[in-house]
């Protein structure tokens, strides 16, 4: 995983909420004094570490909770969204018109990662249906002409290089010419690997770009430098236009985390990183599920705010009963009932970052038991709701001629009745160690 090392101290520092009675001023001090210790590690800026946890302290304890959302929800959304907004907050994509030829000059320092980059991207957006070629203009770096022309042809990909052409602009115009022959949509132009303070590079890199008129140029940048990231991304955008970031080599770097604040810090989006070695090891850079994988969970966002569109209320009393270790039929169904809204039961516990197996058939429960179950149950008694044991053999006759349906019925309701109690059980076993799900969610009591 991406950032292994922060992602596992961050998720440490939460699980203070997940055990924790009482969620007061001290938990939420010593919770920041965590979170700033897994940042620093990190090699996140000093004066960035404190802005960040200073936002999550003032967050925390001074802000009104949201109806429907408790306090240790609120905390935890408020480190997601504080680590999502100093990472760029919002995912902003690489734009492609469809039909039209998109040229992408890529940059980047000698060592980053760019032409590996640039074979990775070519890659991805072929196996999205992109029409996509590459371009060789860096006749600085010896080796650069064979290894992107290796890279392309692993890929089946069209290639473009001269390596007679010492004119690296030349090469460029000649490039995109022969590309838009072919009818390409995305072409990728590889350039010199240059020093910031390089001027003459630096006169090149301009000078293609007035020549070619890309319609994006992105920067390409190695996440194993750390803070120093953030010079580069700075001094780049200063000398041209630069349109976004790639930061590589994130799979094994401590200082990944310093990296990529780094380069967000700047301003400049960061619209993909590289995950690995490997050629598919390259993802769109997405703030917010980034934050969500550090913290060991899913889309605990995208939860909460389902959870408000289905205007689920809580049960403060099948709370109570659940968390004393009860459940009984009526609670199944109110519980089947208020995840129905929110969609498939299985969806929701991977949103939660649960990693249970369903029993089999749950999943269908709610699509196409949940009527006959309900027609079942109002043939019971309390006594028979409220403990599902006691049904046994003439009961069971009794609730099957009683709502029309048959023994087999019945004993499919029970047998999911268990099975759903087993579940329950786990979940609160889970929640009570701090390993997984989310705590307190409206309509999913005492998981």
């Amino acid at each position: 995983m991406v950032l292994e090392g922060l992602g596992k101290s961050l998720n440490s520092a939460l699980k203070r909420l997940f055990g924790a009675n009482v969620i007061d001023e001290e938990l939420v001090k010593e919770l920041v004094k965590d979170i700033q210790r897994a940042l620093l590690v990190a090699d996140v800026d000093v004066s960035l570490v404190m802005a960040i946890t200073e936002r999550v302290r003032k967050q925390a304890l001074d802000e009104n909770l949201p109806r429907g959302v408790s306090r240790r929800e609120h905390i935890i959304k408020v480190v997601w969204d504080t680590l999502a907004y100093f990472l760029g907050e919002k995912p902003i994509p690489l734009t492609i018109r469809p039909g039209k030829p998109n040229l992408i000059m890529m940059i980047g320092i000698q060592g980053s990662g760019k032409t590996t980059t640039i074979g990775k991207l070519a890659r991805y957006y072929q196996k999205r249906g992109i029409r996509t070629g590459v371009i060789c203009a860096d006749n600085f770096r010896p080796g650069a002409y064979s290894q992107l022309k290796q890279l392309a042809e692993r890929s089946n990909i069209p290639f473009y290089g001269d390596e007679s052409e010492k004119d690296a602009v030349k090469l460029a115009k000649k490039g995109y010419k022969e590309m838009k022959k072919k009818n390409m949509e995305l072409i990728l132009l590889d350039t010199s690997g240059r020093h910031r303070e390089e001027v003459g590079l630096i006169k090149e890199m301009k000078d293609i770009a007035k020549a070619v008129k890309p319609h994006e140029i992105v920067l390409v940048i190695d996440g194993t430098l750390g803070q120093q990231a953030g010079a580069q991304a700075a001094a780049f955008k200063k000398a041209t236009e630069i349109g976004s970031i790639v930061v590589t080599k994130l799979d094994g770097s401590a200082k990944g985390g310093g990296a990529l604040s780094a380069v967000a810090a700047t301003g400049a989006p960061i619209k993909f990183i590289g995950t690995g070695e490997g050629m598919d090891a390259i993802e769109p850079f997405n703030p917010t599920k980034f934050v969500g994988r550090l913290l060991g969970m899913s889309d605990i966002r995208g939860l909460i705010e389902k959870v408000k569109e289905a205007q689920i209320e809580i049960d403060e009393d099948a709370t109570m009963r659940l968390m004393k270790g009860k459940f009984t039929l009526t609670d199944m169904m109110a519980q089947l009932k208020q995840l129905k809204k929110m969609g498939p039961i299985g969806k929701i516990l991977e949103m939660m970052g649960m990693k249970y197996k369903l029993p089999e058939g749950m999943a269908e429960v709610q699509e196409e038991n949940l009527k006959r179950f309900e027609v079942i149950m109002n043939s019971m008694t309390k006594q028979e709701l409220d403990e599902p044991k006691i049904i046994k053999s003439s009961r069971l006759k009794r609730i099957a001629r009683g709502s029309g349906t048959s023994e087999r019925d019945v004993r499919e309701l029970l047998k999911q009745y268990e099975m759903m109690k087993k579940m329950m059980k786990q979940m609160s076993k889970s929640r009570r160690r701090g390993r997984g799900g989310f705590p307190d969610i409206p309509g999913l009591a005492g998981m």
